[in-house]
Formats: structure tokens, C-alpha cells, sequence
């Protein structure tokens, strides 16, 4: 799923291409994308694009009239410049300069839009979460502490941080060289201040670094450059040491053990119950 830095790389394509351009049409061709029916989706057409926003992990396309048409790509959802039209198309918007087409590969149609008139109807959308690159220390330690969670749920979890998801969270663990699974409430004050400063660092930087003058063609969890994410068993940029996982759902966590558990291997639920007294404890089992 597109996260923060994702985003912000759509966001800064899109604003240079449709900002202050006119729609003159959009058509959507899945009947499962759009979520509303009032204000009514021909309303939009024939306005200009008044600015471009982030609504958590959403796209807002903010309209003359404060019309605001909200776009959640969800896991395989993409956005293509100039269109792409194909099987996997849900919906072609057709601006006065360019053509942009939605995606979403596989059967699952779980991408979806939303259009609402007015500022607090767009609010209403709103998770709620803490916005960590304009928060202040202070700010963030309330809202992290605000519930006792693993430190991989909290930051995660839309309620509590805007924009953060599977990847980037990995990555600001390990950044802050913490474990997945410390509780919030057990973290020390230097803990605390740690996370906070690698959770800005991370997002800014991985922000920095997909910014560019082309549309983003490749959104994706797993990039070149990661740390631990999608590198499992490859080696810590850090320590060396082969990086772990934690596999639950659709979703998996990777870790470096030596230099955020301690060097102790964390139970997998489904792999740990397999092998049972074979599971490695530390990772210097592994070598």
C-alpha cells in the first residue's frame, strides 16, 4: 500500500500536471470504486483543480466549490500518466493537458473514491492521525503513549500516525534500532525521543529521494535501498548480520536481530510452531 513517501510522490506529479487545469470528464468503468452518490461524480466535471492534498493514505483532489474527490489506492492501486487503459483499468480522468488512468491489478477491487462538498465532510474521512513532520516531540510521545501497543501496530495504526504503513515502519525501526514488538508504554524516554527522530528522518528522506520530475512509475513496498524491508536473509546494511521476518496475514515484518532484539530471533507464528525446538533463539545460531 502506498504510504507518506509514496504519496508525496504523487502528489507533487499530479500538482505539476493538474493543478489549475479543467476536468473535462471522468469516467469509471469498475462499479465497485465509487463509494458515494451525492454530491453526484458528473459534478466535478468541467471544474479546475483548486490544489492537491494528503488525507492519511489518501490522494485529494480538492475542486472550485470546495469539492473534494478522495482516491484510496489500497494495496494495487496506481495511478498512470498519461493513461494506461487495459482490464485492469477502474477509471480514466481526462484533464485539459493530459489523461490519467487508475489501476488496480489482480481480482480484488479494493481501491476506491469518495466525493464530498465541504471541508468538514472531507474531515468526517479523517483517521485522525498524528501528522509526525509537523509534530513536535512532545506531541508525538502523547499519541504513541496515548494507547499500549507494539511499537510495529502503533505506528501503523491510522488513528494514532498519518501515513505509515508496512514498509516505511520497518524501516524507522531499524533506523531507531528498536524491536517490532517492544510495547509502547515500556519505551524510556531516550527510546521515545529516538523513534521520533527516525520516523522523521526515514519518511523525509525516502520522500527526497522519490521525488522526481517524471510521474512514479514503480509504487511499490519493496525498493532498492531499503534497510530490512523485503530483505529477508540478505545481509544488515549495519551489522551483516541476515535480516528476519515475521510473517502474519498479508503482511510481514523484517527485522535485524542483532541490532534491535538483542540478537534474539522473534517467533514467527506459523515457522516457529513448525519447527518447534529447531527454531533458532539468537542469531548466532544462524551462523
Amino acid at each position: 500500500m502506498p504510504e507518506l513517501p509514496d504519496l508525496a510522490a504523487y502528489l507533487d506529479s499530479l500538482d505539476r500536471r493538474v493543478a489549475g487545469r479543467r476536468l473535462i470528464a471522468l469516467r469509471i468503468a469498475s462499479p465497485f470504486l465509487l463509494r458515494t452518490a451525492v454530491p453526484s461524480i458528473s459534478t466535478i466535471e468541467g471544474r479546475k483543480v483548486a490544489g492537491l492534498r494528503r488525507l492519511g493514505k489518501r490522494i485529494v483532489f480538492a475542486f472550485e466549490g470546495e469539492l473534494f474527490l478522495v482516491l484510496h489506492l489500497m494495496i494495487a492501486g496506481r495511478l498512470q500518466w498519461p493513461a494506461k487503459k487495459g482490464r485492469n483499468t477502474l477509471a480514466i480522468f481526462e484533464f485539459e493537458d493530459g489523461t490519467l488512468s487508475l489501476t488496480e491489478a489482480g481480482s480484488k477491487r479494493r481501491a476506491s473514491l469518495h466525493l464530498v462538498q465541504g471541508e468538514a465532510a472531507l474531515k468526517a474521512m479523517d483517521p485522525g492521525g498524528l501528522e509526525v513532520l509537523f509534530s513536535s516531540e512532545i506531541a508525538f510521545r502523547e499519541r504513541l503513549l496515548s494507547e499500549n501497543h507494539t511499537l510495529k501496530r502503533a505506528l501503523t495504526d491510522p488513528r494514532l500516525f498519518a501515513g505509515i504503513g508496512n514498509a516505511y515502519s520497518d524501516e524507522i525501526l531499524h533506523r531507531a534500532q528498536l524491536s517490532p514488538i517492544a510495547l509502547t508504554r515500556d519505551l524510556s524516554e531516550e527510546e521515545v525521543r529516538r523513534l521520533h527522530v527516525a520516523t522523521i528522518a526515514v519518511l523525509n528522506d525516502w520522500s527526497a529521494r522519490l521525488k522526481s520530475d517524471r510521474f512514479p512509475e514503480k509504487v511499490t513496498a519493496f525498493r532498492e535501498g531499503m534497510a530490512v524491508h523485503g530483505r529477508y536473509r540478505q545481509p544488515c546494511p549495519v551489522c551483516g548480520s541476515p535480516v528476519q521476518r515475521i510473517v502474519y496475514a498479508e503482511n510481514e515484518t523484517n527485522y535485524c536481530a542483532r541490532c534491535q532484539t538483542g540478537g534474539k530471533i522473534l517467533a514467527d507464528r506459523a515457522l516457529s510452531r513448525l519447527l518447534k525446538k529447531s527454531w533458532p533463539r539468537n542469531v548466532d545460531e544462524l551462523e
